[in-house]
């Protein structure tokens, strides 16, 4: 490693080092003046120092990370949030953001990385929804799509955007994830038990997401239904749904959710890519 160069060679310099030789011999930059030279090889040592932390770093929240899918957040040594993200593998993915090729063109920002925390999902829906809300919510420095999604900028047929519920499979088994989505933007999500044991609970919190007064509806939330309707449209187009507007009210909404949870085969489908 360059840094290890860099040292043995101070050492066998002594209390004199030749910087301009240092420089030219291991950075590979000739001409520079002593003064410069000094100050590019102190710069070197201390961009090489930072590299082995931000690789030490890596290891250990690789090691730790599941290989499994979910979304995840990268702080800094004060707890700052820099990069939010989603994965299929989440070890993989940030043994991706730690490999040694990738450190050049890192972001300087992402260099300061020195922990990590994750959550895992059931669906490739939750975890575009999970990434969303947190960028919202935490502003990370890295990213750089931090505000809510456009239905203007999105190729989303006209007969998608509506009030949907979609029911997809949870991290836990015996529950599945109850995902609402409003043509105004509004989103939720509720994760139910397959025996139907939450069930009159969360019919009711659905009704009142679409039914709800005006005031309940526009409160503040950040708009991501955008994201339900295009993924409807492309990779979610199989997905188990269900119209709020064609039931005659809470009791018929409860019946025709507790029947497809009894059904099983709804539920394969697992986070595969994002």
């Amino acid at each position: 490693m360059l840094r290890d160069a860099l040292i043995a060679r101070l050492h066998e310099m002594g209390d004199s080092p030749d910087y301009q030789r240092l420089a030219a011999d291991v950075l590979g930059i000739r001409g520079a003046p002593p003064d410069l030279a000094r100050k590019l090889v102190a710069q070197a040592l201390v961009v090489e120092d930072r590299r082995e932390v931000w690789r030490r770093v890596g290891e250990r929240i690789c090691r730790d990370a599941p290989a499994a899918p979910g979304v995840y957040i990268l702080k800094d040594a004060d707890g700052r949030p820099l990069y939010v993200g989603k994965a299929v593998n989440l070890r993989r993915r940030l043994r991706a953001h730690f490999a040694e090729r990738r450190w050049r063109a890192t972001k300087s920002a992402m260099t300061r990385a020195a922990d990590a925390e994750w959550r895992e999902v059931g669906s490739e829906l939750e975890a575009l929804l999970g990434e969303a809300a947190l960028i919202d919510e935490l502003q990370p420095e890295v990213n750089v799509q931090i505000a809510a999604p456009d239905l203007r900028a999105r190729a989303i047929p006209p007969s998608l955007i509506r009030d949907v519920i979609v029911v997809l499979p949870s991290i836990e088994d015996d529950s599945v994830e109850l995902i609402a989505a409003r043509a105004d933007g509004g989103w939720m999500i509720q994760r139910t038990r397959k025996s139907g044991a939450d069930l009159a609970v969360h019919t009711q919190r659905l009704m009142k997401f679409f039914f709800g007064t005006r005031a309940f509806r526009s409160a503040r939330v950040v708009r991501l239904a955008p994201l339900v309707f295009s993924w409807l449209a492309r990779r979610g187009a199989e997905a188990t749904r269900l119209d709020p507007h064609h039931v005659a009210g809470a009791r018929e909404l409860r019946a025709r959710l507790a029947a497809l949870l009894r059904d099983d085969r709804l539920f394969r489908e697992r986070l595969e890519q994002c």
